[in-house]
């Protein structure tokens, strides 16, 4: 048991920085996965684990004064890594090469086992009547984490009433916070377009039809269509982080790969951007020649918060933090938490 909470603030830092040592990749967080059960399991916390899915579910019964209404509240983390190269020397730097905890997951991790220990050698149990759930979500970056757990009945025995997720802003000071009023994150949609062409030598391009120059004009045309589409009080982005084609500088290839993703606060111009880049992929096809298949993923969609869940979150955050710690983030200009 930890005395005061200084020595909480260091066992969570510590747990941090083991976590970012060993970061790993969505679905593969194995090792991580184990580190949290280990971790549960000596705080006495009820856990499951998947057969066939990295991540883990922690449940905190309370010993209050039962009721026939006892709600489940839900705690979220996300634990996954990115395919990022950590550069410095830091005793906590990754040991895993080419892989990172870029994102802040790691403390996400530490931050919700934190909060564990702090229920329980508190004896806050005897204070609550309900459940507390503590989920540690993998795959995050992938997108598809939340859908395997909740297809695995994450949200039920006990049904989950509210579940509140945190996660690190690295434009907040340390000793603040900031809550949503309503719209949280973004959407995302991830796409993979295949341009195929007609490979040929350099030396002889009217004999081929060239992806790479098609992909050029696909990429170059995506930048124009939030200007020409979309209202400027609107915000969306379309970034391109991948583009391959070919072996050699004097061979045209058959086809390049691009992949993407598209990303807005707003469902109507979520379905805006995915037209326009449909669109946009036969424009290029019927001026170049090329064959493309677009394909989008299975994104997320736009992340809508619960209103009266954000209010409880930024009450509790005041009473905790005091306001002057206490960021709003607002979807709409006169939006409030205060009314």
């Amino acid at each position: 048991m930890i005395a005061n909470q200084s020595e909480l603030n260091q066992w969570v830092i510590d747990l941090r920085n083991d976590f970012h040592k060993h970061p790993e990749l969505s679905t593969a967080e194995k090792r991580t996965t184990g580190k949290i059960c280990e971790v549960l399991n000596s705080l006495d916390v009820q856990v499951k684990i998947f057969d066939d899915i990295t991540g883990v579910v922690g449940l905190l019964q309370g010993e209050g004064e039962s009721s026939s209404d006892n709600k489940t509240m839900a705690l979220r983390a996300d634990i996954d890594a990115l395919p990022v190269q950590e550069t410095g020397n830091k005793s906590y730097k990754s040991v895993n090469d080419g892989i990172m905890h870029a994102c802040g997951h790691d403390a996400n991790t530490a931050i919700l086992l934190g909060v564990a220990k702090k229920i329980r050698d508190s004896g806050l149990l005897k204070q609550i009547s309900g459940t507390v759930k503590l989920i540690f979500q993998p795959a995050e970056e992938k997108l598809g984490g939340a859908k395997s757990m909740i297809a695995r009945g994450v949200l039920e025995n006990p049904k989950v009433d509210q579940i509140i997720a945190g996660h690190m802003d690295p434009n907040l000071p340390v000793g603040t916070a900031g809550v949503f009023s309503h719209i949280g994150h973004a959407s995302s949609d991830p796409f993979e377009l295949v341009i195929r062409g007609r490979g040929t030598h350099g030396a002889r391009p009217h004999k081929g039809i060239n992806p790479i120059t098609a992909g050029g004009f696909f990429v170059s045309g995506l930048d124009s269509i939030i200007p020409r589409l979309i209202n400027p009080a609107k915000s969306a982005v379309i970034s391109v982080g991948t583009f391959h084609a070919g072996m050699a500088g004097n061979v045209i290839p058959e086809e390049a790969v691009i992949k993407g993703s598209l990303r807005t606060h707003d469902e109507g111009v979520r379905k805006t951007l995915i037209r326009a880049v449909e669109e946009l992929v036969c424009g290029v096809d019927n001026m170049f020649g090329t064959e493309s298949e677009l394909l989008f993923e299975s994104g997320a969609p736009v992340g809508v918060n619960d209103r009266e869940v954000c209010k409880s979150l930024y009450a509790a955050s005041v009473e905790i933090l005091g306001k002057e710690k206490v960021k709003i983030f607002s979807s709409l200009k006169k939006e409030t938490l205060l009314n």
